[in-house]
């Protein structure tokens, strides 16, 4: 029995229809991203904001006072800029990750990342080192993470994924041990908690120097990928398959690595450990466009930043203290992960 193929005008109707899917995440991450301006404890109208972004572009009478001016660009822009480029990093490694390992359970972490990252930043937290010090030690920890891992896993020849996946656990296990010893001998009335609560995620803290920081990482990690995302869809079929088509599976693996826990290292080290995004929004993204990475990366970028926008802004308002992001996003991503597992139809095939 023959399998029926797309034919050209088919194809040409599934190209514009995810075409049109993707100007509309963009247009809802436009949304939220203008709204967020808004939202917090200090009100800023509507009218009142856009014309103060109007005013950086074309000359108006000031008719606000200076402190809005400060809650816009030193506060909130800063902070939802962060949100943006967080959600996205995580949330293209987990798609890139997933299909390179042919495994829908994989997230960003997979290879240690975020433990070493959070380990580093334990450090830099226990010997009193400055903001930026902390993030230079958590960006480090998680490229030292994925580092041991990858050196460990060549050493394995007969199933190299396997034991990539089983080194990126251990490594992962040291480093959340070593994170538990530096909580256990911390001062629990300093130390403890500030560790305690980077370990749960916050963009509290953002200021305009953190997001330079991590753009460059985090734009030079997203743009290998996208120029390689035909050579993902090779790789999603398996390596057998991918050599066959001419692809240097070593090569492309090392280079999606690299890519991943440039992304990953940059967006935890001023973000802390925020946990389900890389994990959830890929598939989200799936349902949406399909599995196709010439569509997938750019939706899953679009969906992370605006999900985690949304996110950061649920933080800010739900209560009088601002709840950490790791417990919203675990509290919002198990119960969609689970409507994943028990309706196969939106599985991974």
């Amino acid at each position: 029995m023959k399998t029926a193929t797309p034919t050209g005008i088919e194809l040409a109707e599934n190209r514009r229809d995810a075409s049109w899917k993707i100007i509309i995440l963009l247009f809802v991450l436009l949304i939220i991203f203008i709204f967020s301006f808004a939202l917090g404890r200090y009100p800023v109208a509507p009218g009142e904001l856009l014309r103060v972004l109007i005013a950086q572009v074309v000359p108006l009478e000031a008719t606000w006072n200076d402190t809005v001016e400060t809650v816009i660009f030193q506060v909130r822009l800063p902070r939802i800029f962060a949100a943006i480029l967080v959600g996205a990093a995580l949330s293209a490694a987990g798609a890139a990750y997933q299909g390179m390992f042919k495994n829908p359970l994989v997230s960003p972490d997979i290879l240690g990342a975020s433990a070493g990252a959070g380990f580093g930043a334990a450090l830099g937290i226990f010997f009193s080192f400055s903001m930026f010090g902390i993030q230079l030690m958590a960006f480090v920890g998680g490229l030292l993470a994925v580092g041991l891992t990858y050196a460990i896993s060549i050493r394995i020849r007969h199933d190299p994924m396997l034991a990539l996946v089983l080194a990126g656990i251990m490594i992962g296990s040291l480093f959340s041990a070593t994170i538990s010893c530096i909580k256990y001998i911390a001062d629990p009335y300093d130390k403890l908690p500030a560790i305690t609560f980077w370990l749960m995620g916050s963009l509290a803290s953002i200021s305009q120097r953190d997001v330079y920081m991590v753009l460059a990482p985090i734009l030079l990690g997203g743009i290998l990928l996208y120029l390689l995302r035909w050579r993902l869809n090779v790789m999603a079929m398996g390596e057998e398959e991918a050599r066959v088509l001419g692809i240097n599976t070593t090569l492309m693996k090392t280079i999606v690595i690299v890519c991943c826990t440039l992304m990953t290292a940059a967006a935890v080290s001023i973000s802390g450990m925020i946990g389900w995004v890389g994990l959830v929004i890929p598939h989200l993204a799936r349902m949406i466009v399909g599995p196709n990475y010439q569509v997938l990366l750019p939706a899953s970028i679009l969906l992370g930043g605006a999900y985690l926008l949304l996110v950061d802004n649920l933080a800010r308002l739900l209560a009088s203290m601002e709840l950490p992001l790791g417990i919203l996003t675990a509290l919002i991503g198990v119960p969609f992960f689970l409507y994943l597992l028990l309706n196969s139809k939106w599985g991974w095939k």
